[in-house]
C-alpha cells in the first residue's frame, strides 16, 4: 500500500539514554507489550552485548503478536569482515528477526570521529547490510548524521545510503542526529534523496532539539519517506525524539496516510503515554497534545460557553478519539472499554452489575494510590475475589521486621535485615524467621519457610524486580508509598503485583501476597 506508514519505536533503546532513565528488564517487557498491543510495526529491544539489561531482555521469551522484534548496533568494525565482527553476529545471532544498524553517513563524521578511509566506511555499510540479508533476516540502516552530512558533502552521504540499498537493506533511515534540520530543510533534502532511492525503502529518524521532530517527520513523510521512527512521549537524550503520541493520531486522524494502528486501538495512547510516566514514576505533561489532561480542558467563559454548544469550536478532534476526555482523563465509557479489553485477554465474564461493581471498586482503589496499568496480577486478583473465585491461602497473624548494622567477622560492614512471620496455613499455626539483604527480602524469605512445605511450587517462585514510588511527596515523611514488585517462575511466566500504603514494608508485604496468591491460584488452575 503506497500510503501505509510503518511505525518503528526505540523507546527501549533512545528512551533508555535520557538522562535520569534506566529501564529494568521488567520495565522494558511492559513497555513493549503495551507497543505490541497498540500495533507499531517495529520495537526496537535495545543493543544485545552492550549491557546485562539488554542481554538478559533479548534472553526472555518475547513473542510480539503486530510488531517486529528488533535488535540494534552497529556496522562491522574496520579491519575486520562481516562474519567475524563479534558485535555484528551478536545482533544476527539474537531472537530477533530485525536488526538495524547504524553507520556514519556523513563524511565530516568519517574522517573526524571515526579517522577512517571514506571508502572503508562505505564496505563497512554494504558488508554488514549483505551479511544480515544473508542470515535471512530484515536489515534496517539508520544513516547518522544524514542531514548534515547531505549539506557539508552532499555526493559521499548518497553514497553511503545507496551502499546500503545496493546491499539489500529494508529501510534505510535518514537520520538528523543533533536535531537542528528544519522542515523546509527535511523536505527538500527528502525529495531529492526519493529520485534515487525509492521512498518504500526509506524512512525518517528525527531528534527534537529545535522542537521540530514531529513536525520534521511528517515533511519526510509528505516528500515521500514511509517508515517513521519515534519514541512514546517523545522520550531520548538530549530534547527527545519525535513523539509517537502525537504522530500517530496526526497520521491517522489528519492524512489520508495509513498505519497498522486501528480506530480502536488508537483509543490506547492516553493510556500508553501514561503507562511510561508512571515506570518513570514522572507526572504526566498536563498539556502534551492529543493525551494530556489539559489537552481538551476548557476554562470557563465564551470558550466553555462555545464547547457546550458545539465541542468542534475549540476541540480538533473527538478526545475519546484518543481514549482522552473534556475537562477529566478519563471518561467512565473509556474507563468500562479498558476494563472490559483486560478482562477479556484473561478469560473473565462478568455481568453488567458485576462490571459497574469491578469498575467502582477500581476507581475507589485509585484514589488510594493503587494503580493497575502495570499490576495486570493484582488487577486480576482483585475481579476473582470480588467473584468468589479466589481463597485465602494462607492467613496472616503479624510480622515484624528489624534492621543491624555491624561490622562481621571480616571487619566488613554491613546490614542485615530479619523478618518474623506468624501466619495460619492449612488449620496450622507457622512462625518463621528469615534473613535477607532488606527488609522485602527478609519477609519474603520468612513466607517461603512458613508457605513451602504446604505448597512445594513456591520453591520455583521468584521475585526479580522491586520498584518505590513516592505518590504523596509533599507529605515528607508521612507520604504513601507505592510498591511494584515483578515475579517469575519456572515457566519463565513474568507478572507484576502491586501495594499501597504510607508504610512502605506494609506496602511491599501486600504486594509480596499477591504475587504469592496470584501464582498459587494460576498453579491450581492451570
Amino acid at each position: 500500500m503506497e500510503n501505509k506508514i510503518y511505525l518503528f519505536d526505540t523507546t527501549l533503546r533512545d528512551g533508555q539514554q535520557t538522562t535520569g532513565v534506566n529501564f529494568s528488564v521488567s520495565d522494558k517487557m511492559i513497555i513493549a507489550n503495551a507497543l505490541d498491543e497498540l500495533g507499531v510495526d517495529y520495537i526496537e529491544g535495545g543493543w544485545p552485548g552492550a549491557n546485562p539489561t539488554d542481554d538478559e531482555f533479548f534472553a526472555r521469551d518475547i513473542s510480539f503478536t503486530n510488531s517486529s522484534f528488533t535488535a540494534f548496533g552497529m556496522t562491522r568494525r574496520p579491519g575486520k569482515s562481516a562474519a567475524n565482527d563479534p558485535g555484528l553476529n551478536t545482533l544476527i545471532n539474537s531472537k530477533a528477526p530485525s536488526v538495524c544498524i547504524v553507520g556514519k553517513a556523513s563524511l565530516f563524521q568519517v574522517t573526524e570521529a571515526l579517522s577512517i578511509e571514506k571508502e572503508e566506511n562505505l564496505l563497512m555499510i554494504s558488508d554488514s547490510i549483505s551479511e544480515i540479508v544473508n542470515k535471512k533476516k530484515d536489515a534496517i540502516f539508520d544513516a547518522e548524521h544524514f542531514f548534515d552530512g547531505y549539506k557539508f558533502n552532499k555526493n559521499y552521504s548518497m553514497q553511503c545510503v545507496e551502499a546500503a540499498y545496493k546491499a539489500g537493506a529494508r529501510w534505510i533511515v535518514l537520520c538528523d542526529t543533533n536535531g537542528g534540520t528544519l522542515p523546509n530543510e527535511v523536505f527538500d533534502i527528502v525529495s531529492d534523496v526519493v529520485k534515487s532511492i525509492p521512498g518504500t525503502n526509506l524512512g525518517i529518524h528525527a531528534h527534537n532539539d529545535t522542537d521540530n521532530a514531529v513536525a520534521n517527520t511528517l515533511a519526510a513523510i509528505q516528500a515521500g519517506v514511509r517508515h517513521a521512527q519515534g519514541t512514546i512521549n517523545g522520550l531520548g537524550e538530549r530534547c527527545g525524539n519525535t513523539n509517537l503520541i502525537s504522530l500517530i493520531p496526526t497520521l491517522e486522524l489528519k492524512t489520508d496516510y495509513v498505519t497498522n494502528i486501528n480506530k480502536e486501538k488508537l483509543q490506547s495512547l492516553t493510556r500508553v503515554s501514561k503507562l511510561l510516566d508512571e515506570l518513570l514514576n514522572v507526572s504526566s505533561k498536563k498539556q502534551s497534545p492529543y493525551v494530556g489532561e489539559y489537552a481538551f480542558s476548557h476554562k470557563g467563559g465564551l470558550h466553555a460557553s462555545a464547547v457546550e454548544k458545539n465541542p468542534l469550536t475549540y476541540e480538533h478532534i473527538d478526545p475519546e478519539l484518543v481514549g482522552n476526555a473534556r475537562n477529566v482523563i478519563i471518561s467512565g465509557q473509556a474507563g468500562k472499554s479498558n476494563l472490559l479489553n483486560q478482562l477479556n485477554k484473561m478469560s473473565i465474564e462478568l455481568n453488567d452489575n458485576q462490571l459497574i461493581s469491578i469498575l467502582r471498586i477500581i476507581k475507589e482503589k485509585e484514589a488510594e494510590g493503587f494503580s493497575y496499568d502495570t499490576a495486570l496480577a493484582s488487577f486480576e486478583l482483585l475481579v476473582r475475589k470480588e467473584l468468589g473465585q479466589i481463597k485465602d491461602f494462607y492467613t496472616l497473624q503479624k510480622f515484624r521486621v528489624t534492621d543491624e548494622r555491624r561490622w562481621n567477622a571480616k571487619g566488613e560492614l554491613i546490614t542485615e535485615s530479619e523478618a518474623t512471620i506468624n501466619v495460619h496455613v492449612a488449620g496450622e499455626e507457622k512462625m518463621t524467621v528469615g534473613i535477607g539483604n532488606g527488609p522485602v527480602n527478609a519477609i519474603d524469605s520468612a513466607l517461603r519457610k512458613a508457605l513451602t512445605n504446604f505448597y512445594p511450587s513456591l520453591n520455583n517462585l521468584k521475585l526479580t524486580d522491586y520498584k518505590v514510588m513516592i505518590l504523596s511527596a509533599e507529605k515528607g515523611t508521612g507520604a504513601i508509598t507505592r510498591v511494584l514488585i515483578e515475579s517469575s517462575d519456572e515457566t519463565n511466566h513474568h507478572w507484576t503485583t502491586i501495594g499501597v500504603s504510607p508504610n512502605i514494608i506494609d506496602a511491599s508485604y501486600n504486594a509480596i501476597y499477591d504475587s504469592i496468591t496470584f501464582k498459587l491460584f494460576h498453579d491450581l488452575n492451570s
